[in-house]
């Protein structure tokens, strides 16, 4: 299991922009797929990206976020990002980083470790 803290949430108005970063804790970071999820009030919990381990040569997007955010990584910081443009007011949710080792999986249930998420909130 890999330890994750999210942060760069914050208020933003639409059109602006945000990066979430993700810390992770352990030495095999770079084995895992990371992914970003979100949560709106009232809502279940839905997929927004994911890159696959190592070099991250593989990425995949929400079709609602698809050229609008950007996942990548730096495995020599431990860390991944969401590169969030073009916000709008239904980004607005708490937005998460898990971790599993296999790609490919768009299912919250299918990532072991979780962040404790970051606040984003889109003003129109």
């Amino acid at each position: 299991q890999v330890q994750l803290v999210e942060s760069g949430g914050g208020l933003v108005q639409a059109g602006g922009s945000l990066r979430l970063s993700c810390a992770a804790s352990g030495r095999t970071f770079s084995m895992y797929t990371m992914g970003w999820f979100r949560q709106a009030p009232g809502k279940e919990r839905e997929f927004v990206a994911a890159i696959s381990g190592w070099s991250g040569v593989s990425t995949d997007y929400a079709d609602s976020v698809a050229g609008r955010f950007t996942v990548s990584r730096d495995n020599t910081k431990n860390a991944a990002y969401l590169q969030m443009n073009s916000l709008k007011p239904e980004d607005t949710a708490v937005y998460y980083c898990a971790a599993r080792i296999k790609y490919g999986s768009r299912m919250p249930e299918d990532f072991g470790s979780w962040g404790q998420g970051t606040q984003v909130t889109v003003s129109s």
